[in-house]
């Protein structure tokens, strides 16, 4: 795990969709700072990020487990119910799954925080 926050933004479609134009036409030079992940409300941002799977991130950052199994060892959870979790958890890079050579999947949680932008507009 690095020292990196993970900034999240929460804009709607449309803002979303405004923005990635004026970047798409080169209007818009997102700064350094910028989230980089974007959530349509606080809702689906606090479903992805519940109460369980902030733990979930945490119990990877902290034991770093070799497999899907080790993690499910530690949690109680199922490989089925985690491998799904954890596969909406890397659409967003919340987590990093890598495949070794026997296809064991190990997860990984690339940043030490995630940092919420929420903008008042």
């Amino acid at each position: 795990m690095t020292n990196k926050t993970m900034k999240i933004g929460i804009a709607s479609y449309e803002d979303f969709k405004a923005r990635t134009l004026a970047i798409a036409r080169g209007e818009l030079k997102p700064g350094p700072d910028e989230p980089k992940v974007w959530f349509q409300s606080t809702e689906s941002f606090a479903k992805v990020l519940s109460n369980r799977n902030r733990a979930l991130l945490a119990t990877i950052a902290e034991t770093h487990p070799a497999s899907l199994q080790e993690l499910a060892d530690r949690t109680g959870r199922k490989t089925s119910n985690l491998s799904r979790t954890l596969k909406t958890m890397a659409r967003y890079g919340f987590v990093e799954l890598h495949k070794d050579e026997r296809g064991r999947i190990r997860p990984e949680v690339p940043f030490r925080a995630i940092s919420l932008e929420l903008a008042f507009h």
